[in-house]
């Protein structure tokens, strides 16, 4: 069966999972996990894309980010885990793959969905029993979007900003919003979306994305779709 082909859509947030191969570690200390949001930063700049959320577990990594082109986030991608899997090469001595094929996606719709993927990645520690507060947990962006802690590598998604007035406002609202149970239904819809690179939002949002995709498998390679036929 063909694997089906992911959606992405320029100025569209679009949760990003890879995992290690096997599920084996892709991060053994501290140093790792810097170089990792270091290559990060230079890579979402260098691929046109906007992250608001991470977080970086140990055998697997969740993004939230925003292509500029519908290319960017394959480009990231690519790139980063790369570069990723050089530097972990080098440090331990080790060859071959890192990670477990292809990284597993999908394109989130804005409004609540879209702070529902913040709290879904940023609660993954929570969930999986490592800590009992996102807070305690370093290697998220839960400190920098509540204000605790400042990263360049992290910008705020228009939803996220549509929380207050002000940094502190959003900063407050966002924290409390994350303390709010997230239901076990938007847990699944999420993972399910993301496993099938499909769409996680509303059923008309979703008809429309798919036909968005439909009609632009339809232009021929090397076209301008913005032209006038001839």
């Amino acid at each position: 069966m063909p694997r089906r082909e992911r959606l992405f859509v320029a100025g569209i947030p679009c949760h990003v999972i890879q995992r290690g191969h096997n599920r084996s570690a892709c991060f053994n200390n501290e140093s790792d996990y810097i170089q990792y949001l270091k290559t990060l930063e230079e890579q979402a700049d260098k691929n046109a894309c906007d992250v608001h959320a991470y977080v970086l577990m140990t055998n697997h990594v969740h993004l939230l980010v925003t292509p500029g082109t519908v290319d960017s986030v394959s480009s990231l991608m690519k790139n980063l885990g790369q570069r990723y899997v050089q530097y972990f090469n080098r440090r331990y001595e080790r060859s071959g793959s890192l990670w477990e094929g292809r990284f597993k996606s999908c394109i989130t719709q804005t409004e609540s969905y879209v702070l529902a993927c913040y709290r879904y990645i940023e609660m993954n520690p929570v969930r999986a029993t490592m800590v009992k507060h996102p807070a305690e947990y370093r290697w998220s962006s839960y400190s920098i979007n509540v204000g605790t802690k400042y990263s360049s590598l992290v910008t705020p998604h228009p939803s996220f900003l549509a929380l207050g007035r002000t940094s502190s406002a959003r900063h407050a609202n966002y924290e409390k919003l994350v303390g709010e149970y997230l239901d076990d239904d938007t847990v699944h819809r999420i993972r399910d979306a993301t496993r099938g690179n499909a769409v996680f939002g509303s059923s008309k949002f979703e008809k429309e994305i798919l036909q968005t995709e439909k009609l632009r498998s339809k232009i021929p390679p090397g076209s301008d779709p913005g032209s006038d036929p001839d």
